[in-house]
């Protein structure tokens, strides 16, 4: 019976889980009708060696309205701050942030002392590791503007370099859309609310409406938080984007292996019981269709089979986007079975005490 769960969690998935595995919708390049005022901000800590093409390439949107950039030094230990005030453009504004009250994540504060001090009716949040090509922002705000939603955030491309890139990158994007389709996002009669933070263009009053930054303050998967809080009264859009780019690298699977358990066990509420839950559902979904195909015999190995066909089938969008060959998608079990071993060591170091460390200091801090 094992065999023939596997097959119809994966029957499931492939055909009736919002075509997750499609890969789209891909933001177009365009222009806005109307060009509001937009303030973007950037959240930095510790990005001397990314700020300088970061900001070049805010100051370098070809928009059609005003724009300002409000750089918000998160208590940077290197460059950072020094970098962004050499540039001496009227358009950026660099704010040295304030000690980080009681219930705040570090990156939210950063980003809550960005938005006071703006006043555009358009707000960019974007990272210190993202770089936009010149018609990223005005395409931004035409999807925000038709057909009209609230916020528009964005899978930005990521580096795919390294041997390591190369064999977990495409699958964190693809296990990104499986947990949240970007179709069932962006239907508004669905309860499914993702984002991805890389970029988020929202409206002043609907950030207003839910109660500002501080109504996630505390939040770590603060992206995802941000959408279902906006989705409760207001319309998504979260899609494919080739307009930005993530310059971040991850040179070691440890590197990768670190920023995956950041997170992950916080994605489970920090519960035991959805840990288990976990392990067994991707166990059936990854593990169980080669074994089978292996040591299963008759309708067992065909189960299998199916289940494992269709699995490498909805990879194949995902690897032509990032250029990798179709062979990757035999590996899946095992690229499962990396983010498996990183889900699990991020609920030991939680249960240790220990949390993630991110930018020389806990994650949570």
């Amino acid at each position: 019976m094992i065999a023939f769960i596997a097959l119809l969690i994966w029957l499931y998935l492939y055909f009736l889980h919002g075509q997750f595995w499609h890969s789209t919708p891909e933001l177009e390049l365009r222009r806005p009708d109307v060009a509001p005022d937009v303030d973007i901000i950037v959240p930095a800590r510790d990005e001397e060696e990314t700020i300088c093409a970061v900001l070049t390439s805010l100051l370098a949107q070809d928009y059609p309205g005003a724009l300002r950039i409000y750089l918000v030094d998160d208590r940077s230990t290197d460059d950072t701050a020094a970098i962004a005030r050499g540039f001496h453009d009227e358009r950026l504004s660099t704010i040295t942030g304030a000690e980080k009250p009681a219930g705040w994540s570090g990156k939210m504060w950063a980003v809550a002392q960005g938005v006071e001090a703006s006043s555009a009716p358009v707000l960019l949040l974007t990272d210190a590791d993202i770089i936009h090509q010149p018609g990223h922002v005005a395409s931004l705000v035409a999807r925000l503007q038709a057909p009209r939603v609230d916020m528009v955030s964005e899978m930005v491309r990521l580096n795919c370099e390294t041997l390591a890139e190369r064999v977990l990158v495409p699958a964190f994007v693809y296990f990104f859309q499986m947990l949240y389709p970007f179709a069932l996002v962006n239907d508004a009669l669905s309860h499914v609310a993702a984002a991805a933070g890389g970029t988020i263009l929202i409206r002043r009053t609907a950030l207003t409406r839910i109660g500002g930054i501080g109504a996630i303050r505390g939040a770590l998967i603060d992206d995802v938080a941000l959408a279902r809080a906006v989705k409760r009264g207001g319309a998504l859009y979260l899609g494919h984007s080739s307009l930005a780019t993530s310059i971040r690298r991850y040179p070691k699977f440890a590197d990768i292996g670190r920023m995956i358990a950041r997170t992950a066990f916080t994605q489970l509420n920090y519960a035991a019981s959805l840990l288990v839950l976990t392990i067994i559902g991707l166990t059936l979904i990854w593990l169980v269709p080669p074994f089978e195909i292996i040591f299963g015999h008759g309708w067992h190995c065909l189960c299998g089979l199916g289940a494992f066909a269709l699995a490498c089938l909805s990879y194949m969008p995902t690897l032509k986007r990032y250029g990798q060959g179709r062979y990757w998608a035999l590996a899946l079990p095992l690229i499962a079975l990396f983010y498996m071993g990183a889900t699990i060591s991020s609920a030991f170091d939680y249960w240790r005490g220990r949390g993630a460390q991110w930018k020389k200091r806990a994650y949570t801090s």
